[in-house]
């Protein structure tokens, strides 16, 4: 290249930089903050624990995966499927290369990504965007953190991304190798298979209708989803993309028993009907007013807003929609499908709002920049309503993770006393569910009862989710279930059935007390 064209290109590159520069207002910077007030949340993660153990032996043992469960004593003949493992291992990385901090940082950039991505669309500016983007998370925030889940919510933003674009070919054709790389990543990678197969469906049944389409307009052809309608030959693409996306998956460390295990898992009705984030939403937590309230204003913006009916993106957002209702954790799916709509629908409310300001006050032409301004000192207020502590205690999580966990509900006091009275305890410990995965992450060495990878798993009589909610959910709690697996001590959350009934059992011992937990010894 000659050196007037490098010069030329060089002050074109500088001017755009200049132009993008220019369109960041004051209120996207505050925007930004917001999200990233959102996005960086400590390891208070139930499941963490487990991951980051998983991840740690992986690497110290060279790469290899057991065969079978190598953490209870409940339940050491399960042959486990972790559908993690390759999350766990860079986990593991970077927790012990740079440190806890690193890990926050990482999940957060996940997270914020996953959202920034899926809000992309020529139809809404940057500004548009990060308000439907918090808006999300906002709803979003029992979800956040350093949760794995995090990483199919990024791979099902950018298989949205490209079926938005599908009439790229070689962007189409980047499918599968995300697939396979996702599904040694996160066993979520079947959402986004499904989201694929919902396209496909939905759009074949476009081309049926043919001229019968309400939907149709003059241009018809391959193109973004939801903006042009669909063809045989893009659907067949499509189609074809997605049947190799998913034979692809296949290539991980379990085959197909990777499959037959989500599966199980999806399907099992014990479980579902147990555990919290299998139940339909409810408004007994604000949790659930605010999801609704979101729902509630994202179809009324949608009623003020759309200007064009978009069949196929309309029908994935309501399935995830009926999905969010009847699972809580699906409701992070349907918030990041909805996201480039409410972007959409935001831009075009904003521009009506403009143009009828300016129709009854034609003289007022700084009415944008004030309303700018107003919503600048809004998301002030809002940052604020997090607690001016947030991020230090996020900051603190990272650097003193011992130090931290002593302000919440975890047992890290009792693990500290574990560790220096060890001879006077048992072999076979029991503990909670929520806190399984943090033994597995501070006392490597002891086998838990129970954690979060294990709801779905029995074997003969061996149910241990049921046996689980027998002894802490009874009334009164049933002991046997200890007899069953020869429990010798036990760590519980003070005051809880269980506490009470150990506590007066003449068979228990109890060797420590505090304002969390109590420990028990087998007399």
């Amino acid at each position: 290249m000659e050196t007037g064209q490098l010069q030329e290109s060089s002050a074109s590159f500088v001017l755009r930089l200049v132009s993008r520069v220019s369109r960041f207002s004051a209120l996207d910077a505050f925007l930004f903050l917001f999200i990233l007030n959102l996005v960086l949340q400590p390891l208070v993660e139930p499941d963490f624990g487990w991951h980051l153990r998983a991840g740690l032996d992986f690497l110290q043992s060279g790469g290899r995966l057991p065969a079978t469960d190598p953490y209870s004593h409940t339940m050491p003949d399960w042959p486990w499927v972790e559908h993690a493992w390759l999350t766990d291992a860079v986990l593991a990385w970077l927790y012990t290369t740079a440190g806890p901090l690193a890990v926050i940082g990482c999940f957060a950039a996940v997270t914020a990504g996953a959202f920034l991505l899926a809000s992309r669309t020529d139809a809404a500016g940057l500004t548009s965007r990060l308000l439907a983007v918090l808006a999300c998370l906002w709803v979003a925030l029992p979800f956040l953190g350093a949760r794995t889940q995090m990483i199919s919510l990024l791979g099902l933003a950018a298989v949205l991304w490209v079926a938005q674009r599908e009439g790229h070919r070689p962007l189409l054709w980047g499918l599968p190798p995300l697939f396979l790389l996702w599904a040694n990543l996160h066993g979520g990678f079947m959402a986004g298979l499904f989201v694929l197969a919902l396209i496909c469906v939905a759009s074949a049944a476009l081309c049926l209708l043919g001229r019968r389409n309400p939907f149709s307009r003059a241009e018809a052809g391959p193109g973004p989803l939801g903006t042009e309608e669909p063809t045989w030959t893009s659907v067949g693409r499509l189609t074809l993309v997605t049947i190799v996306s998913a034979l692809v998956t296949l290539i991980n460390p379990y085959g197909w028993r990777l499959h037959a295990e989500i599966v199980s898992s999806l399907t099992d009705r014990e479980m579902i009907e147990i555990l919290h984030e299998w139940q339909p939403v409810s408004l007994d937590q604000r949790a659930g007013v605010l999801f609704l309230a979101y729902v509630l204003g994202f179809g009324l913006l949608g009623a003020l807003a759309c200007r064009r009916v978009q069949p196929v993106q309309w029908t994935t957002v309501l399935v995830f929609l009926l999905l969010s209702l009847r699972h809580w954790r699906n409701v992070p799916l349907f918030l990041l499908v909805s996201v480039p709509l409410a972007a959409e629908w935001l831009a075009a409310s904003g521009a009506r709002l403009k143009e009828l300001l300016r129709s009854r006050r034609p003289g007022v032409a700084r009415a944008p920049k004030q309303a700018q301004l107003a919503a600048a000192g809004l998301a002030v207020v809002l940052l604020g309503s997090l607690g001016a502590g947030h991020l230090q205690r996020v900051v603190f999580c990272g650097l003193d993770p011992p130090g931290f966990f002593r302000g919440t509900s975890y047992p890290i006091e009792a693990v500290q006393w574990i560790r220096e009275h060890r001879a006077l305890l048992g072999e076979r410990l029991y503990n909670d569910y929520g806190v399984g995965g943090f033994l597995l992450w501070w006392l490597p060495e002891e086998k838990i009862f129970i954690d979060g990878r294990m709801p779905a798993w029995r074997i003969g009589d061996r149910r241990i989710l049921s046996d689980y909610v027998a002894l802490t959910a009874g009334d009164p709690p049933a002991l046997g279930v200890l007899d069953k697996y020869r429990v010798d001590w036990a760590l519980v959350e003070r005051r809880s059935r269980l506490d009470r009934r150990l506590e007066d059992h003449p068979g228990w011992g109890r060797l420590y007390v505090d304002t969390k937990v109590a420990l028990y010894v087998r007399q």
